[in-house]
């Protein structure tokens, strides 16, 4: 993401910058909050910032004066430039925050390639272990602050080489008898989205779910350990 940068000098502090008119301006925030707001998600700027003090330098506790701020912002009220500052700035982070970030985004990526990634083959899903051996063969580099979705595609595109993968969302039809419909329906909109339910004569419960392919076999293993077995599915459709 533009605006966001890691010196080489280890910080002991998450700072967001802004330099204006030769000016510096700070405000120490929290990461996980600033990082949300710059990307455009609503969050209250008291949410985000440690401090409400504007520093010149907040690593030696040095605060910007107020008249500068006036002139610069037009206005002195902390919070309204704190909210410039990580907007228009940049998002200065820690080592060990960057990883973590990594780690967080990676942990996603991998769920949605086994949620929604299957086999072309077999038509079934790779196990997460065997998606995060693929990424690290690949050589794959998760970008911190880019939203995951984003990064997915590419990702997938640098996977297929080493691994087939496809992306499927299937259509099941699933009739569940009377004695396990009313506990077994809300796994299924657990799972995925309900195109069309029938309540039948004797109590059971027939619907059409849409689900991403990957969920498919943890979809029939819980509805089998509700039921003991007594569940009938069919893949109406594949695409």
């Amino acid at each position: 993401m533009a605006g966001i940068t890691h010196d080489k000098e280890r910080v002991s502090l998450n700072l967001a910058k802004l330099k204006k008119e030769n000016q510096n301006f700070e405000v120490v925030i929290d990461s996980d909050a600033a990082v949300a707001f710059k990307e455009g998600k609503d969050i209250d700027i008291r949410d985000i910032v440690k401090s409400h003090e504007i520093f010149s330098d907040a690593q030696k506790g040095n605060v910007a004066p107020e008249n500068i701020m006036k002139n610069i912002f037009n206005t002195t009220n902390t919070l309204e430039v704190a909210k410039i500052i990580i907007k228009e700035g940049e998002i200065q982070l820690t080592a060990e925050y960057r990883q973590q970030l990594r780690e967080k985004k990676k942990k996603q990526i991998i769920e949605i390639i086994h949620k929604y990634g299957v086999d072309p083959r077999t038509h079934a899903p790779h196990p997460t272990l065997r998606i995060e051996n693929a990424i690290e063969e690949a050589k794959v580099k998760i970008d911190e602050f880019k939203n995951v979705d984003e990064q997915v595609q590419d990702i997938l595109s640098k996977l297929r080489p080493i691994l087939p993968i496809k992306f499927e969302i299937k259509e099941i039809a699933v009739k569940i008898p009377g004695d396990y419909a009313g506990k077994s329906s809300p796994i299924v909109y657990k799972f995925g989205k309900v195109l069309r339910e029938e309540w039948q004569r004797d109590g059971s419960w027939v619907c059409v779910v849409e689900l991403p392919a990957g969920l498919e076999e943890e979809l029939y293993d819980q509805l089998n350990n509700l039921t003991h077995g007594n569940v009938e599915s069919k893949v109406l459709k594949t695409k």
